[in-house]
């Protein structure tokens, strides 16, 4: 008699462990609303990135155009090089100030992140005073040229309106200063 409780108690246990198991299998299926909602809110978009990339480095570059602008104004001796650099920094202050509310709208936080520029900073700082227009020079042509890459490649990637008209209205203005930087480059020259 004592042998048949045992046994009821060994075949309740699998039983419980059997309906255990069902009920876990069938919990970890996915709710296809459930998981259509979480892809949506954390998926990665490659247009995303790509923009939130273009903030970033366009946030970055001109604020390095500002930094050497700020030097140049200090350093040079050149008047043309002070009016054109004190145009160039009010320029990218402006577009920083554009970038920025556009990236916070988009929920893009911009930080400083880009150390490499901080070496032709300090090789402005060091340049003597006979190379420095050249060096001054030399520098802003690349940061320029480098955001001119920067809006160009966006403007083919995105369909975004609003980057499309930032793009529109600060892209002339960059060529037009690469262009009076190359101009005072020939005359010092």
């Amino acid at each position: 008699m004592k042998a048949m409780p045992r046994v009821k108690a060994t075949i309740l246990r699998a039983l419980f462990l059997v309906a255990l198991m069902i009920f876990v299998s069938s919990c970890k299926k996915n709710n296809p609303v459930e998981s259509s909602l979480k892809n949506e809110a954390f998926a990665k978009n490659d247009k995303e990135e790509i923009e939130a990339f273009f903030f970033i480095a366009t946030a970055n570059v001109s604020q390095t155009i500002i930094s050497k602008s700020q030097i140049a104004q200090q350093k040079s001796s050149d008047s043309t090089i002070q009016e054109v650099s004190k145009r160039i920094e009010v320029h990218q202050n402006q577009l920083l100030q554009e970038v920025t509310k556009l990236a916070n709208r988009k929920l893009i936080i911009i930080t400083e992140i880009n150390a490499t520029h901080k070496r032709d900073l300090y090789d402005l700082i060091d340049a003597n005073e006979m190379s420095f227009n050249q060096a001054y020079l030399n520098s802003m042509q690349q940061s320029l040229q480098e955001q001119i890459n920067l809006f160009e490649s966006i403007s083919k990637e995105t369909n975004d309106q609003t980057i499309l008209k930032l793009v529109l209205q600060y892209l002339p203005e960059q060529y037009q200063f690469l262009r009076e930087t190359e101009k005072i480059k020939k005359i010092i020259i």
